[in-house]
């Protein structure tokens, strides 16, 4: 079970990166209110912290992190920007998120 906790939090911790970054494009790109930067802010400040309370060193925790961010990235892509990915994209973040798996889940000697 501490797979799916790991695999859960770094999903949330990819949506607040993204929420963060997406807001002040909203506003730089979109024309939209500047208060979005107050929330993004905080969305960023929650992905920081969120990185931090992972159970394992920082580098790899980094690591493996990208490859989940990657998978969400094209969720994000889907869902929100109503773009459908392709099927490169689909087998892209599939790959960076078996990468995530061998990071995280290999056998270690402590």
């Amino acid at each position: 079970m501490p797979e799916v906790k790991t695999a859960l939090l770094f999903i949330v911790t990819a949506f607040a990166e993204i929420v963060g970054c997406y807001l002040p494009y909203l506003w730089l790109r979109e024309g939209k209110s500047i208060w979005l930067l107050f929330p993004a802010a905080l969305s960023l400040a929650m992905f920081a912290w969120l990185l931090s309370i992972h159970p394992t060193a920082a580098g790899r925790v980094y690591a493996a992190y990208g490859g989940v961010y990657v998978f969400v990235a094209i969720f994000w892509l889907w869902a929100v920007d109503g773009v459908r990915p392709t099927t490169w994209d689909i087998l892209g973040s599939c790959v960076a998120l078996v990468g995530m798996a061998i990071i995280m889940f290999a056998p270690r000697n402590a």
